[in-house]
């Protein structure tokens, strides 16, 4: 990835992908000068798939087969789908009913070995697996922990991750259908690249050797761009050390590939040699750094019917990369409107795996909700509930609307039959009613209507703001956290101060989303300039590193510009 989660431990820092983008853009022209013949990365092209092996024969499920990933039943696969962070957001469940909803087939979906960031766990990966396949879509499940491995020290290994896969088999065992195993992201650096290959060889071979016959997929080095050709050259021998031939290799595609020539010379290298590959991360918006080009990649991957997953749906601390506002499906950027709704996007060109029913569309709406009623009710929220409605699939959420003037706004979304609904003005009049939704995006009719009145308001704690504050991962002597900070007001909030205080003697190191200034265990945040702004109803989140003792308590109480914010 590329911006997510900037300066943090977690993904790939701003300097990382400046070195990448520089040495794309100079060394490779250096290289060139010197060594013509040196300055393109060498092409597979021409080679021909290992002897003696039937590629795909030995799996169940998605497999390979001359260069193409397919269906257990034969049929061709193209992955069109998105990443998702769900190891840094893990309660934000609703985002695979929400990208299925906008047409994607698939997801890719970013977890952790425990080696950097808190292990997603047997019973959380079983969950993942189980949403996905509710949701109708295929399943790309990755370990983010190796990201930058030899550049960045806080990196694991690829043996490391192997053995955290080995130690899910039980769970993935009978998923072949439904789960692609990416054994790490972004898997190394962009120092000595060429170490790349022998530790990806022996995860693969580890791997196999362990039983597990699910399609791997395979990340570049440089950060995952392979800018200096290492996985172009050494595709055919990492792809012959995988004994059932079910392997794909997933190239990432952001500043370097700047020009249309790179991008078709890259992927036409793989598909002249029978083997296969996707665009397993990309993205479009220009930066510092360069411009991708975003129409060439997802062009060329229509025109040769390869797979693309855009990042990232949601999450990213800057914001320019955020397919979807705030987790929001009804606030997509710019840059979501391209992917989902633009020329070759997933709405154009995205086809269901026919192992959820055989190609066939799902056409059929659920059954409308019961009657909501008003279980909790403030001055500038009210909480509802309904009984559930029915699918011939299943129901995968409820958007919750606000009626008026012969319209309708959804308001809120949920996976339940509760939501609450927040933002809402004191001693106002509404009326809600809730629709229910499939994983193709079938809309029921709307449930009946409620009226509530909200409270006159009048001092209530918290009214304008709630606060969740979580521990993301910890380590020896020192943790990563996240604050979300929601405006529950009805006008925007900006700009503002958020103050905490620490009990146990933890110190802020590192934060982004925002500016912190500590004086003993007290703490205040001013704004970035990208969340300088909260809007009515709307979030930032801030993520910060911190060192601690060996006791690490929460803050017990947060206030923004001075007044008391509720706590989630």
């Amino acid at each position: 990835m590329r911006t997510a989660r900037r300066g943090s431990p977690a993904p790939k820092t701003l300097a990382a992908r400046l070195v990448a983008g520089l040495a794309a853009l100079i060394g490779l022209v250096v290289v060139g000068a010197l060594c013509p013949g040196a300055a393109v990365a060498q092409s597979p092209a021409g080679r021909a798939p290992a002897q003696g092996r039937s590629a795909g024969a030995q799996a169940a499920g998605l497999h390979i087969a001359e260069g193409r990933l397919l269906e257990g039943n034969g049929n061709d696969f193209v992955m069109r789908g998105v990443n998702h962070a769900h190891t840094w957001y893990p309660g934000e469940t609703q985002s695979l009913a929400d990208v299925k909803a906008l047409g994607a087939n698939s997801v890719r979906v970013v977890l952790s070995d425990g080696y950097r960031w808190s292990e997603n766990g047997p019973e959380d990966v079983a969950a993942v697996i189980e949403q996905c396949k509710a949701n109708r879509l295929i399943c790309v499940l990755e370990v983010h922990d190796t990201t930058g491995y030899g550049e960045d020290a806080a990196a694991g290994t690829l043996d490391h991750a192997a053995d955290y896969w080995i130690g899910l088999k039980d769970v993935l065992a009978g998923q072949e259908d439904y789960v692609v195993v990416n054994i790490g992201n972004e898997p190394w650096g962009n120092t000595d690249p060429a170490g790349w290959t022998e530790p990806t060889v022996a995860a693969v071979k580890k791997l196999r050797a362990a039983g597990l016959q699910h399609t791997i997929m395979v990340d570049a080095p440089n950060w995952g761009q392979d800018w200096q050709g290492v996985m172009r050259a050494e595709a055919q021998s990492v792809y012959d050390a995988d004994p059932t031939g079910n392997l794909i290799f997933s190239i990432h595609m952001y500043s370097v590939y700047d020009t249309a020539q790179e991008i078709t010379d890259y992927l036409n290298a793989f598909v002249d040699a029978k083997l296969p590959i996707l665009i397993g991360e990309f993205g479009g918006p220009a930066d510092q750094y360069g411009d991708p080009d975003e129409d060439t990649m997802m062009a060329a991957a229509e025109q040769l019917r390869l797979g693309y997953l855009a990042w990232s749906w949601s999450g990213n601390t800057d914001p320019i990369l955020d397919l979807a506002l705030d987790f929001d499906p009804s606030r997509l950027s710019d840059w979501g409107e391209r992917i989902f709704h633009g020329v070759d996007g997933i709405a154009q060109t995205s086809k269901e795996a026919t192992v959820y029913g055989g190609g066939a569309p799902d056409t059929q709406a659920p059954t409308a909700p019961g009657n909501p009623t008003a279980t909790t009710v403030t001055d500038s929220s009210v909480t509802l509930g309904w009984t559930a409605a029915t699918d011939d699939t299943a129901v995968t959420g409820y958007d919750v609307v606000r009626l008026g003037d012969g319209t309708e706004t959804t308001v809120a979304a949920s996976t339940t039959t509760t939501a609450t609904v927040t933002g809402l003005t004191p001693g106002t009049a509404y009326t809600f009613a809730v629709r229910a939704r499939d994983a193709a995006g079938n809309r029921s009719a709307a449930s009946p209507a409620v009226e509530v009145t909200t409270d006159e308001g009048g001092g209530t704690p918290g009214g304008a703001c709630s606060v969740g504050y979580r521990v993301v991962g910890e380590w020896p002597g020192g943790f990563q956290g996240e604050i979300a900070v929601r405006n529950t007001g009805s006008t925007a909030v900006g700009p503002w101060t958020l103050a905490f205080a620490f009990p146990d003697g933890q110190t802020i190191t590192n934060m982004w989303g925002g500016t912190a200034t500590q004086n003993a265990g007290a703490v205040s945040v001013a704004p970035a300039s990208y969340t300088a702004t909260i809007p009515a109803g709307g979030t930032v989140t801030l993520g910060f590193t911190a060192q601690k003792g060996g006791t690490n308590t929460a803050p017990a109480a947060f206030s923004l510009n001075g007044a008391a914010c509720a706590t989630t």
